[in-house]
């Protein structure tokens, strides 16, 4: 795999065509992926962030305050790369302890132990670089675990 970030032209939407183009033999996943994602009710807006010069889908979760509010949480954030995509899911650092008791593979379990904290952000990051459907229950796990995290 190769490790360029793709989607990096702020005039350039990333359309399904634009999509499919980048991640080419990833592009399957990609749709399951985002298929798997609305039965969590998480969504993907993409928006081209300046600090990174690159489009990146942030996975959101919304719903209605019970003032009638608009609210949402990042579920994840994703990026596009040469062939594949990466998944980065924030935790809380206060929410380690439960985290580490999600049903997810031993792998992710040593990600969430050994993950360290983002400088002075309270948030650890957990990243997977995708190509395939192999990690996707783990991962729709913990992005819907992320979610609750209101």
């Amino acid at each position: 795999m190769g490790d360029q970030q793709l989607l990096r032209n702020p005039d350039i939407e990333p359309t399904s065509v634009v999509l499919a183009d980048a991640l080419g033999s990833a592009n399957a996943a990609y749709i399951k992926f985002i298929e798997g994602m609305k039965s969590y009710d998480i969504g993907v807006d993409w928006r081209y962030y300046n600090d990174g010069k690159a489009w990146l889908g942030k996975g959101l979760y919304q719903w209605t305050g019970v003032r009638g509010g608009q609210k949402e949480v990042t579920a994840f954030w994703l990026g596009v790369w040469d062939g594949f995509f990466k998944v980065t899911i924030f935790i809380p650092e206060k929410a380690r302890s439960i985290a580490s008791h999600l049903p997810v593979n031993d792998d992710i379990q040593n990600k969430i132990s050994e993950s360290n904290q983002m400088g002075k952000l309270k948030f650890f990051p957990l990243t997977f670089d995708i190509n395939s459907d192999e990690l996707f229950n783990d991962i729709y796990t913990l992005a819907n675990f992320r979610k609750t995290l209101k």
